[in-house]
Parts: structure tokens; sequence; C-alpha cells
């Protein structure tokens, strides 16, 4: 989980556990669009990503399942975090979306797939171990903007 303890102002808070089971769904759709080649799989997620960079992880409609059906089932207070690494993160994840599906149409299938494969690595990274690459990188610019 990412902490911005230090901020000021903070815009808005979510359930740190959201993203993560959103990293879980968007591993099983990048999982896919790499073992398929399907550019399809990533003009879905790019359009997820889009939403959550432009409007917030929690307007996704992987945020719509988790708080539907996964958040009333759990028993624990949710954990807060800073909505604003996770938006970073996001949009961190439409450029490598977008940079496949250029790869995709213009019929470079490496870029495609190395594209594909970092958000991939990232969205794991997440899912799997909470560690949240795009957030983290978002709080390396804004120590380094600080200083």
């Amino acid at each position: 989980m990412t902490q911005v303890s230090d901020l000021k102002k903070v815009t808005a808070v979510i359930d740190a556990r959201g993203p993560r089971f959103g990293a879980a769904i968007t591993t099983v759709v990048l999982a896919a669009a790499l073992a398929t080649n399907n550019p399809w799989f990533i003009v879905v997620q790019a359009i997820v990503f889009a939403i959550g960079a432009f409007k917030g992880p929690q307007f996704t409609p992987y945020a719509f399942i988790y708080k539907t059906f996964v958040q009333p089932r759990l028993k624990s207070e949710f954990e807060k975090e800073d909505v604003r690494p996770p938006q970073f993160a996001q949009s961190v994840g439409l450029l490598f979306a977008l940079v496949a599906i250029a790869g995709a149409t213009s019929g470079l299938d490496l870029l495609f797939s190395i594209a594909v494969a970092f958000a991939l690595g990232a969205a794991f990274l997440n899912a799997a171990f909470n560690f949240c690459l795009g957030c983290e990188i978002y709080l390396l610019l804004l120590r380094a903007h600080a200083k």
C-alpha cells in the first residue's frame, strides 16, 4: 500500500484493497492479451485505464465489481489510501496500453508484446505482492519535485 503522510491536503481517499483487486483482474486481461496476441483485450483494458487515469480508479468497472461484490463480504475496516498515486499508476498503464495498441495496429508484434509484458509485470506486482510500481514512481516524482 502507498502511504502519503507528508502531504498537506489529501484530495480523496479510497479503500486500499480496491486497486489491488483491480490489478488482479488487469493481470488476467493482460495475460490473455499476451497469450492470444489479441489487441481487443488491450483496447478494453485501455478504456479501463483511461477511466482510472482521468476520473480516478474508484470509478472503473473493476472498482464497481469490488464495491458491489467483494467489499461487502470483507469483515475488517478498510485501510484508506490517497487516490492520487493509484490514479497516476492508471495513467502509466494507459500509456503502455496505447503503445501496445500502436504496435498491434502498425504490425509491430514485438512492440505489442513488450508493452503488454511491462504492464502485465506491474499489474502482477500489485495483485500478488501489493507493490504498486506506478504508485512508487508517483511518490518518487513527488519527493523529487519537493526538493
